[in-house]
């Protein structure tokens, strides 16, 4: 499914929509800098309920989320794990992320995935951001 997305606004919305209808618990996104990721990621945020202000963890790496119970359906915690400072695979399994995404109580979303392409789960959802215009985005879900 491809979409394109006008304003920042309609991104998060369409993180928001598409947190509703998630069949795993691990989302992939790739794309460059400034291409709405971390937009993405507060509507999808926002699709689970939580009422945090998601900040990008570029400089941790990973920010958890308690998700509302309300909005759990079969995950109790939300990841926001953004890789742009890792170098490879090594970085992603000094944090412990397979840990992270084997656990079906998490959920986990991943900033620059790319990095670590060649460890991640088949059982996954890629989604890629493309820059169109200054706030117009080309969104790929796989």
């Amino acid at each position: 499914m491809e979409i394109l997305t006008n304003s920042p606004q309609e991104t998060q919305e369409l993180g928001q929509k598409i947190a509703n209808k998630l069949n795993s618990n691990l989302v992939c996104l790739y794309g460059e800098l400034g291409t709405g990721k971390t937009t993405f990621v507060q509507g999808f945020a926002k699709g689970f309920g939580i009422k945090d202000r998601i900040l990008s963890p570029t400089f941790i790496m990973i920010r958890i989320y308690k998700i509302p119970p309300e909005n759990q359906k079969s995950h109790s915690n939300f990841y926001h794990v953004d890789l742009y400072r890792a170098k490879n695979e090594k970085d992603a399994k000094t944090i412990g992320l397979s840990e992270l995404w084997q656990d079906p109580k998490n959920l986990v979303i991943i900033e620059w995935a790319d990095r670590i392409k060649k460890i991640l789960p088949k059982n996954r959802t890629d989604i890629y951001f493309k820059y169109i215009g200054k706030t117009k985005r080309k969104i790929k879900i796989l």
